[in-house]
């Protein structure tokens, strides 16, 4: 371990820390900390957990809890470290992690950046057909799951060594035997900062997944910005809600609240419902919290105003939040939810962090570290509009070193000296940046560009929607015109009353080219990471050309008689 490598890590954070209500500030003086040599775990987790009683952990399962003190887990790390490098886990082996929020997630993925080796989180519900895609093309040589979910391995072919947490399996290593290993851990030889450390399947809402590749800096390193934009400090309790094979678990589950020295709470599952998460914010007061868009639109199903919490900071990262969320729960429990953005590519980009003032709909300023520039798709000039890129002039530590075994993917990812998101964004005269949407989602209606994202955030206002995705449909007049799909609340029929109130709300609150023309009752196609397949619908609907209605679907030319019709260029 080097003790100068710790200090240069602390000097970052603590002033992050320290600026934490200034953002103009902390934007000007960050410098991200940058190494040859870094293993997060061994030059900054175990000194912090040296002797130390505070809570590192907390985990809500029912009536039961689990935890672990920083110096309890440090410890457990160092033996599963020893007792996986007696199971063959060494630098560079590639370990499929696939575990749900318990005690042993946490030892071993300590355990595995103390060895070198490089980890593929994958979360429990994964399918058989993506499963054997993981073990193929991630060159899995060891797996560690539950249990009970052994049998999902059962056919697998290849030479896989196979350990088994929780419920013993015949013929898979026991992890509980990790325990009678010693604590203390000697890593041979040091860990460079650009040695691998994760590959996250992406979710591929488009394509096949693409294999996201981190390093021992670019995700450890690299979350000093989602520790500032979160708001965490020393001593908070931090909830987030994600399951551990997403790269949100690392962001909020992992780096973030241990970068800043707190104790991480959470649920066992990853996937509770609105009731549980009430009931862990208020019973285990909860001063910092984070779920995604899914999450907090599933929480406003309930009677927030009878629920006070405890909560200083609140955030949400992974689509963007709609304001009409912010809304609902600034009115519920006086506390502004603050919007995130990032990606599995990269940390926290750009946030409305506790020193900026919220603008409604807006995702805020690029966050320390960052140089953000918005590039049109076309031509590459730099605006005020246009597709949301990084700057690595001077290479944020946050951004990853590249797709794996994907050269034409990262020729294209990084063109021009920029990350390229694929997303399109709009920046104001102060420099607060406003989501438009996915640059393939966008689309012209009566040559008008229609983003669907501020289409969404209206008809997420009306009393009726509870999800809602707007993809074009084909029309003979304007070409495609703007259809919703919509869940309706809880209770709520899907009737033509509703729909002609639906339609009515839209037409009263968006321009006329913005109007929803068609509309259609039903459960949204998602990712397994909860964010909704707008492509799904968009190739439903290209596949149909505009001819036939589904028995839930209404149009606005038969519900109402437009006083004013759309202007028709």
């Amino acid at each position: 371990m080097a003790a100068g490598d710790t200090e240069r890590f602390r000097a970052a954070r603590d002033l992050l820390l320290e600026l934490r209500e200034d953002h103009d500030a902390a934007y000007a003086r960050f410098r991200w900390p940058r190494f040859e040599t870094f293993n997060w775990a061994l030059d900054w987790f175990d000194p912090i957990a040296r002797d130390s009683t505070r809570e590192a952990l907390r985990i809500v399962d029912g009536d039961s809890v689990a935890s672990s003190t920083y110096a309890e887990l440090s410890a457990r790390s160092g033996q599963a470290a020893n007792w996986l490098r007696g199971r063959g886990v060494a630098r560079g082996t590639r370990v499929l992690v696939m575990l749900d929020n318990r005690l042993a997630t946490w030892e071993v993925l300590l355990a595995a950046m103390k060895l070198g080796a490089v980890v593929i989180p994958t979360y429990t519900t994964i399918s058989a057909t993506d499963l054997a895609d993981r073990l193929d093309r991630g060159g899995v040589t060891h797996v560690i799951t539950e249990g009970v979910l052994a049998d999902r391995f059962t056919g697998i072919a290849g030479d896989l060594t196979r350990i088994g947490v929780g419920e013993p399996v015949p013929g898979w290593a026991p992890y509980s035997d990790a325990y009678a290993e010693p604590a203390d851990f000697t890593p041979r030889g040091a860990t460079r900062a650009d040695d691998p450390l994760f590959l996250y399947f992406t979710s591929g809402t488009t394509s096949r997944p693409k294999l996201a590749l981190h390093t021992h800096t670019s995700y450890p390193v690299g979350h000093l910005s989602g520790m500032y934009w979160t708001g965490v400090r020393p001593g908070d309790r931090h909830l987030n809600i994600s399951a551990p094979g997403w790269a949100k678990h690392a962001w909020s589950s992992f780096f973030a609240p241990f970068n800043a020295e707190a104790t991480l709470l959470t649920v066992k599952t990853g996937t509770a419902p609105a009731p549980t998460v009430l009931d862990v914010l208020t019973t285990q007061r909860a001063t910092t919290f984070c779920a995604p868009p899914t999450v907090w639109r599933m929480l406003l199903q309930e009677d927030l105003g009878r629920r006070p919490v405890a909560l200083r900071e609140a955030g949400s990262v992974g689509e963007p939040l709609n304001p009409e969320v912010v809304d609902r729960v600034r009115r519920a429990w006086g506390l502004t939810v603050r919007d995130g953005y990032g990606q599995s590519e990269t940390t926290a980009q750009i946030g409305n962090t506790p020193g900026l003032a919220v603008r409604p709909g807006s995702m805020g300023k690029p966050l320390p570290g960052y140089r953000i520039v918005l590039l049109d798709p076309l031509t590459g000039e730099p605006g005020d509009e246009g597709e949301i890129c990084v700057d690595l002039a001077d290479r944020p530590v946050g951004v990853m070193p590249g797709y794996l075994d994907a050269p034409e993917k990262n020729a294209q990812t990084f063109a021009g000296g920029h990350y390229h998101t694929g997303d399109i964004g709009r920046r104001d005269v102060d420099g607060y940046f406003t989501y438009v949407g996915r640059a393939d989602d966008v689309f012209k209606s009566y040559d008008y560009r229609v983003s669907p994202f501020e289409l969404e955030s209206v008809l997420l206002r009306h009393d009726d929607v509870a999800e809602v995705a707007v993809v074009p449909a084909p029309d003979p007049i304007g070409l495609v015109v703007p259809k919703a799909f919509v869940t309706l609340a809880e209770g709520r029929p899907s009737s033509v009353a509703v729909a002609r109130s639906i339609l009515r709300y839209a037409r009263e609150h968006l321009a006329p080219h913005q109007w929803i023309r068609r509309l259609e009752f039903g459960a949204l196609p998602k990712t397994m990471s909860g964010k909704i397949r707008r492509t799904e619908l968009r190739a439903a609907e290209e596949r149909n050309g505009g001819a036939g209605r589904g028995s839930r679907e209404y149009l606005l030319d038969d519900l109402l008689d437009p006083t004013s019709p759309p202007h028709h260029p």
